[in-house]
């Protein structure tokens, strides 16, 4: 699998009709040219599109459970559907609730869905040895990580053939919000299968018929009072 942890886009197409603008969230064409600049919309941002929850408003019985959190200097409190945290670990959820108030563009929904696509994006980067798709996704300290094992591969001659078979399961394990920074660590439960090729195209390690079990652990970074809207990857770990 590599000799480092590895690691998906998501981006927001506009149309207008008679006046009215939806916003729709699309995966793109892998297009390294422009993976940098569509990652910024991928992590937990609401399109506009979506209505904003009205505080205490009765909850009929046919509607979704939510989890309340007060937001920061209003009246008006914000809400988390349930069956968007049941995949968050109960570490995290009071975590959630400070990026959410910090943020109100903040979409947990759609993060999750989005740290998917980023970390295809990035595992996939890295096994082709794409540095410049990896600078965009990555902070600074994760990326001179991927690009020092890139160079070490590069001067070995080797290559990498994986590939990522299935995503089983995602799960938020932790979330804090330290003004003004929101960082949200995933755990990634997926299967992929990997090869290594020597400079001659000989095999030297792995298989594409075996996939193996990775269970790695992601966390992601972003200043929510800044005009960018991009998370980036600030730390990997696996277990």
């Amino acid at each position: 699998m590599g000799d480092i942890p590895y690691h998906r886009n998501l981006c927001r197409t506009y149309l207008a009709h008679g006046g009215v603008v939806t916003f729709t969230i699309v995966l793109l064409a892998l297009v390294a040219a422009f993976l940098g600049l569509r990652l910024y919309s991928v992590l937990g941002k609401r399109t506009g599109h979506e209505q904003e929850p009205v505080a205490r408003r009765p909850i009929e019985t046919t509607a979704q459970p939510m989890l309340r959190q007060p937001s920061a200097g209003s009246d008006a409190a914000a809400a988390i559907p349930a069956n968007e945290i049941s995949n968050v670990d109960m570490a995290a959820q009071s975590g959630i609730k400070a990026i959410a108030n910090a943020d109100r563009s903040f979409d947990l929904g759609l993060f999750v869905e989005g740290s998917k696509t980023a970390y295809k994006m990035v595992l996939e980067a890295y096994w082709r040895g794409d540095k410049e798709a990896l600078r965009f996704l990555c902070d600074d300290d994760v990326f001179d990580s991927f690009a020092e094992a890139i160079d070490g591969r590069d001067a070995r001659g080797e290559t990498l053939a994986n590939r990522l078979v299935r995503i089983d399961e995602v799960r938020v394990v932790d979330a804090s919000y330290d003004h003004p920074m929101a960082r949200i660590t995933v755990r990634f439960d997926a299967d992929i299968a990997a090869m290594v090729k020597d400079a001659d195209g000989n095999i030297i390690g792995g298989s594409m018929t075996d996939a193996v079990e990775t269970h790695d652990i992601w966390t992601f970074m972003r200043d929510v009072k800044s005009g960018g809207r991009n998370w980036k990857l600030d730390e990997t770990d696996s277990v």
